[in-house]
């Protein structure tokens, strides 16, 4: 039987006095996958309306079904009690969430004590600027920044409401507070396929790691994704014409397959749920705002943690679901894009769950 603590840490005042030692028994899912990795979404809400992960008129969640800051904190502590070594908050736009950095810098006692590797976050940058200091203030080291263009006019449409000038300095703002940062590029057939070499030499130049991502159909976007497809078979093909790849073994706990750029030497990273995925080694699952635990990213299979968050007073009925969920987790996801198939593999929205 696994230890399990009293929730008794509150990121908007109370004491941390809950037990600071790890549960005795791993999470292992059923084919034998140990769960170190949580990501949380702790908001659907975004700055942005990004044109392959949300649509443009969007209607949120209430805020009655979102998870106070205390309650996140309450569940991220108990993965973290479980096993888990690795944090990443994300959204929609997880700066944009009211009060985020109490939770970030509640969570933060989890890296002092030892029982966390990695609190970090990804997102669009747009808030980097204002919150830089206080990440790395906090415990962050290294974070994720969504940028799929250098040009203005291209960023303007594929985020519909972003700024490229606000994220740029958001970025330059991080990387003088001290953070590590990591570009990640969704590759787009026709938008910006012919950015990617300005991409890897303004990221070598400037000494960010860069990932490429394939687009995935996960939600109604009000946009045909077939014609933003682009293999990244056939992208890591064409950019090898022009840049020598040497395959690298560094890891960072995700998915991502390194390459070394030894022109720039940067790295660059490919991540192909579609082309080739990467469930035979997943240690991870998502958690959304509203409590739902999803064990697979292109799979609907979830529990609902929130009943189990707020009903009771212990941990020891959150620990029992959140076994039980990793019990049920699937052994990969099946996504397709086809001209055909008209209905989208998963029907939430990234921003969901946060990728």
């Amino acid at each position: 039987m696994a230890a399990t603590t009293d929730h008794k840490h509150s990121i908007t005042g109370a004491p941390a006095t809950g037990l600071e030692t790890p549960a005795t028994e791993p999470m292992i899912d059923p084919f034998g996958r140990s769960i170190t990795y949580l990501r949380v979404s702790v908001t659907d809400r975004c700055d942005f309306r990004c044109v392959y992960c949300m649509a443009e008129d969007m209607t949120f969640l209430p805020k009655k079904d979102i998870l106070s800051l205390d309650e996140l904190d309450r569940v991220c502590s108990a993965f973290v009690h479980m096993g888990v070594r690795k944090l990443r908050l994300t959204g929609g736009e997880p700066l944009v969430r009211r009060g985020i950095m109490n939770l970030i810098n509640g969570l933060g006692r989890h890296l002092e004590s030892g029982l966390l590797d990695e609190l970090t976050l990804t997102t669009n940058g747009s808030q980097l600027e204002r919150f830089a200091d206080q990440l790395y203030a906090a415990g962050v080291r290294r974070i994720n920044v969504s940028l799929d263009t250098l040009d203005p006019d291209t960023f303007k449409m594929l985020t519909r409401w972003g700024r490229l000038d606000q994220v740029l300095r958001g970025i330059q703002a991080a990387k003088d507070a001290g953070l590590k940062i990591k570009i990640n590029a969704v590759a787009l057939k026709g938008i910006n396929d012919v950015e990617l070499d300005r991409l890897i030499g303004w990221c070598g130049d400037e000494g960010f790691d860069l990932t490429l991502i394939e687009v995935m159909p996960m939600g109604d976007i009000g946009e045909q994704r077939v014609d933003q497809y682009w293999p990244l078979s056939m992208v890591r093909a064409d950019l090898a014409q022009r840049w020598t790849l040497e395959e690298s073994d560094h890891k960072t706990g995700g998915p991502a397959r390194y390459f070394d750029v030894k022109e720039t030497g940067g790295r660059l990273g490919f991540i192909t749920p579609m082309t080739h995925n990467f469930c035979e080694s997943c240690n991870r699952v998502r958690l959304t705002c509203t409590g739902m635990l999803y064990l697979c990213l292109g799979q609907n299979d979830s529990a609902d943690l929130k009943e189990a968050v707020r009903v009771a007073e212990s941990d020891a009925p959150l620990e029992d679901a959140i076994r039980a969920a990793i019990a049920l987790k699937p052994k990969g996801h099946d996504f397709i894009i086809d001209r055909r198939r008209r209905a989208v593999a998963v029907p939430r929205h990234m921003s969901t769950t946060g990728g």
